[in-house]
């Protein structure tokens, strides 16, 4: 263990061991895109008070270059989490006004097909069945809603649609962005509503699950009338 060196006080023994000023100086000057290639280091050094020549100029310019490149960036991550919640609420509302419509129905397939893609501002709406029991509802291959849907989901919604021409018929070509959600009937035939947007928002990633299940639920309550 090495002795403290007399007249040495413990708070100098005790700071780490930095580089000098003239150290920093000459690295920054053997190594001139040192800064430039670690922007985020501007926002913990302090600007200068005034501006004295270009160089000085320049560095400001950066710090400030970096501090708007950060702000844009937090401020691009809230835009995206207002929108996610504007349209999570949207359709929350639009799948109210569908279940309404299940409610007063007394054609549940007519109602699906044809009332709820306008209600929840999508290109189509269609109802699948492993065992279709009733005409409107389209015929699956066995096993398709658990491949479809994948263990433990009631709903999903897929940025890149596949099997659209199954799923959605004609209005395949229109289908940017579609939701899959469970039909737990009461028969267990395994059942599907398949949900297709040209409108990636009318269909949103984020806080949609819940609320598919629910309409999903509805259709199936809906049916069992």
């Amino acid at each position: 263990m090495s002795a403290i060196l007399p007249g040495a006080s413990a708070e100098a023994m005790a700071e780490p061991d930095f580089p000098s000023p003239d150290a920093v100086a000459a690295f920054l000057r053997s190594h001139p895109d040192f800064l430039a290639e670690r922007p985020e280091l501007f926002r913990s050094l302090s600007p200068p008070r005034r501006i004295h020549g270009e160089r000085i100029a320049d560095h400001m310019a950066a710090m400030l270059a970096a501090e708007r490149r950060r702000v844009r960036s937090l401020e691009a991550e809230v835009d995206a989490a207002v929108i996610a919640g504007r349209a999570g609420y949207g359709l929350t509302i639009r799948v109210r006004l569908a279940v309404l419509a299940l409610m007063r129905s007394t054609d549940v397939i007519e109602t699906v097909t044809q009332e709820l893609p306008a209600l929840l501002g999508i290109e189509t709406c269609t109802l699948l069945s492993e065992k279709p029991d009733r005409r409107g509802v389209l015929a699956l291959p066995r096993g398709s809603v658990a491949r479809l849907m994948g263990p433990g989901r009631d709903a999903l919604v897929r940025q890149a649609p596949t099997e659209t021409e199954t799923l959605h018929e004609e209005a395949a070509p229109l289908v940017a962005r579609d939701a899959l959600v469970r039909v737990p009937v009461w028969t267990g035939t395994p059942t599907l509503l398949a949900l297709g947007a040209r409108d990636p928002q009318a269909l949103p990633n984020k806080q949609a699950i819940a609320t598919l299940a629910f309409l999903g639920r509805a259709v199936a309550a809906a049916l069992a009338r």
